[in-house]
């Protein structure tokens, strides 16, 4: 399998390129150049399969010839292994037709951990075979930097720098990075948004000399390697419904736009899926792209489901190459418009291929608040605010006749416990293994938003570069 870049001026990769690449170096996103096909008897096999043989099944065409079956089956194994239900991501029941597919068992309580479980074990096992080192760096909203430092930590061949924006998070996110104490993990809060922190790694990626002096590599879901362990858990969640002629539809709590896009991928390889809803906050830039036709940043506001603060969807940008017919000089124009004016606007074909898939909704913070009160009166379940913009929109979205409708359980309740207990009354215990989370000493720097004191900060701290001394 070979890789192209959504902005079409960067060679093509194959996967162990594009693992250690992470952004091209045009400034785009890896995608397959071709997407293998899961038949109608490929999936009537994997019916009833445990989520480890289904992994290895949809990611195996993807990774090869890098990384051969049998030890991709040993990789995933101890990846899923750390989940604390032996389902990975079991299917719950939440009313008529409606499913929770819950994303929060692994070890950081977050949809992150399926993924970054795995990252950590994919980039050992290239970086072993390279005898090389390599400098993650990763910007998060809460939860992504809690799952790759759980993935990464204490890994030789690797310095982890995630970096966080101040106060941004709940003290719960917050409290599972910063307690980690390992050598080679490093946390940075940011004096700005997550658009800010995301938009300083990307300058780090596209600046060349940067990027190869300290050996960059990312676990942020610009990295393909996310996104392809997300497409997994659409192939189980359809497995796991019942038996039915109508395909179902999934609504999917949305910031950059990787767990919906790992959707689409699914449905491009021909999982039956009727269609994907975006569920957003009030920083709705996603869906109102979608009603409007135009991609335009505005302000991001705190909300009480931090993780979808976001106004710079990157991930989108693989959605745009994808509707537009992988026109890659489109999207290059796009983007280079949107760093312009902080906006741009789509073509009629490519607007029209988006709502072909695609729907939208949001949900602010009374009605967030509103559903987690409702869910737990009614259901006796506790949703995290993410999980319940996802089951607000789904219940405020047409769907198909007979279609059963799958919500995206991001997050466990106990990583927004005020939020729930503001809600509900309900204070939601944190498991065993993080219930002295906030006895753990709290160990980070606190940096403006300012790339150049960020590179000199990672300069001073990376292996790769005080080895090479």
């Amino acid at each position: 399998m070979r890789y192209l870049s959504t902005r079409g001026e960067a060679s093509s990769l194959d996967f162990e390129g594009v693992l250690l690449a992470g952004l091209a170096p045009d400034g785009g996103l890896y995608l397959p150049e071709t997407w293998p096909q899961l038949s109608p008897e490929t999936l009537a096999s994997l019916r009833g399969r445990p989520y480890a043989d289904v992994a290895v099944e949809v990611m195996a065409p993807f990774v090869a010839p890098t990384i051969d079956r049998a030890r991709l089956a040993e990789l995933v194994q101890a990846s899923y292994a750390t989940f604390a239900d032996p389902a990975v991501a079991p299917l719950r029941p939440l009313g008529a037709d409606t499913w929770l597919l819950e994303l929060f068992h692994g070890p950081t309580l977050a949809f992150k951990d399926v993924a970054l479980q795995l990252l950590g074990r994919l980039f050992d096992e290239v970086l072993a075979r390279r005898g090389a080192r390599l400098t993650v760096v990763g910007a998060t909203s809460g939860d992504t930097g809690s799952a790759a430092i759980e993935g990464c930590r204490g890994r030789d061949a690797l310095d982890i720098f995630i970096l966080h924006p101040h106060g941004r998070t709940s003290d719960v996110q917050r409290r599972q990075m910063t307690t980690v104490q390992d050598p080679n993990v490093f946390n940075i809060a940011i004096e700005g948004t997550f658009d800010d922190c995301q938009d300083m790694v990307k300058v780090l990626f596209r600046d060349a000399a940067t990027r190869d002096a300290l050996h960059l590599g990312a676990v942020n879901s610009i990295n393909w390697a996310r996104v392809l362990a997300q497409i997994v858990y659409y192939v189980t969640a359809w497995l796991s419904l019942p038996a039915s002629d109508v395909a179902p539809t999934f609504v999917v709590p949305t910031g950059n736009f990787g767990d919906v896009f790992a959707g689409w991928c699914a449905r491009q390889m021909g999982l039956p899926i009727a269609s994907l809803v975006i569920a957003t906050n009030t920083n709705d830039i996603l869906s109102r792209t979608l009603s409007t036709g135009r991609y335009s940043m505005e302000g991001v506001s705190p909300t009480l489901s931090p993780s979808m603060d976001i106004q710079i969807s990157s991930n989108f940008e693989r959605a745009l190459f994808e509707a537009s017919r992988r026109d890659a000089a489109r999207v290059r124009g796009w983007m280079e418009e949107l760093g312009r004016t902080g906006s741009f606007t789509l073509d009629d074909g490519s607007w029209a291929a988006l709502r072909d898939v695609f729907k939208a909704g949001r949900a602010d913070d009374a009605q967030t608040l509103a559903t987690i009160a409702q869910t737990w009166t009614s259901q006796g379940v506790l949703l995290d605010p993410h999980t319940a913009v996802g089951v607000y929109v789904a219940e405020h979205t047409q769907h198909a006749p007979g279609s059963q409708v799958v919500v995206l359980s991001t997050a466990h309740a106990a990583k927004f416990p005020d939020a729930v207990r503001q809600a509900t009354g309900q204070h939601p215990p944190l498991p065993a293994h993080l219930a002295d989370l906030f006895e753990r000493e709290e160990r980070y720097v606190v940096l403006p938003a300012d790339v150049g004191v960020l590179r000199e900060y990672l300069f001073k701290h990376a292996r790769a570069i005080t080895e090479a001394r």
